[in-house]
């Protein structure tokens, strides 16, 4: 809890100081038209023609609207209370990973505020699926957009937490199937937030550097927490050796 409240302190204050409610519209257009050209270099760009393949198809982009207000919280709970449940060894190390994943983006959104796809223009081309198809929330409700920060696309928090998710439960949960959609969970989340055109394919890559930067610092950072709360002090625990070993013989 004291963690969710430190982050969405940071987030309120990036959503205020750089977010949609502050952030001119030119200068979102004009970092989303940089990432469009980055996109077309590396043959990338393919945001409009995937979400042009499925437009027609209404209760399946209604399904994924749903799976990108919902799953992304619910998936990213679930493998962090099952890590605390039934294996809390490894629970401080992905507990921070988790955290500072999220701080990595709240630095990204600050630095640079970015106008996802559905916000466009009309002559890109793009549709902003959550306004027209609706589903179970909206960016225009009035609590959204007051606790919403809709240029908050680079890095793909969505992206980043599902992989985290995907890493979480392919290496904890037991049967072949689990284990089978822990790892296609971040290929349908990309799917998602791209027919949604919630996000650009770059926002995803962003979300995977920032998962990764985030590995190499909470790892390294869960031993030296650990090492702290090892209790010295206390009498060693005396194990019996097997029966005929002979006393101050090594014990395997």
């Amino acid at each position: 809890m004291l963690f969710a409240s430190a982050f969405y302190a940071v987030y309120s204050l990036v959503r205020n100081t750089q977010g949609s409610a502050a952030v001119s519209d030119v200068k979102a257009l004009h970092n989303a038209v940089s990432v469009i050209h980055v996109e077309r270099v590396f043959h990338i760009f393919v945001e409009g023609s995937v979400q042009e393949a499925f437009i027609g198809w209404r209760g399946f982009i209604e399904f994924w609207n749903l799976f990108y207000g919902t799953f992304h919280f619910a998936v990213t709970v679930a493998a962090l209370v099952l890590l605390y449940r039934r294996f809390p060894e490894r629970y401080r190390r992905w507990r921070n990973t988790l955290a500072l994943t999220t701080g990595v983006a709240l630095l990204g959104f600050a630095v640079f505020p970015l106008m996802p796809p559905r916000l466009l223009p009309h002559s890109y081309g793009f549709v902003d699926t959550l306004r027209d198809y609706g589903s179970l929330w909206s960016f225009d409700s009035g609590a959204m957009q007051k606790i919403s920060n809709q240029y908050a696309a680079m890095p793909s928090l969505h992206f980043a937490w599902a992989m985290w998710s995907a890493c979480v439960l392919v290496t904890t949960v037991r049967s072949r199937w689990a284990r089978t959609l822990a790892a296609l969970y971040p290929l349908a989340t990309l799917f998602a937030v791209v027919v949604t055109a919630n996000h650009y394919v770059l926002d995803a890559a962003g979300g995977l550097a920032a998962l990764a930067i985030a590995a190499l610092i909470g790892f390294p950072l869960a031993v030296l927490q650990d090492d702290r709360f090892v209790v010295s002090g206390l009498p060693p625990v005396e194990v019996p050796l097997p029966a005929g070993v002979p006393a101050g013989a090594s014990h395997p």
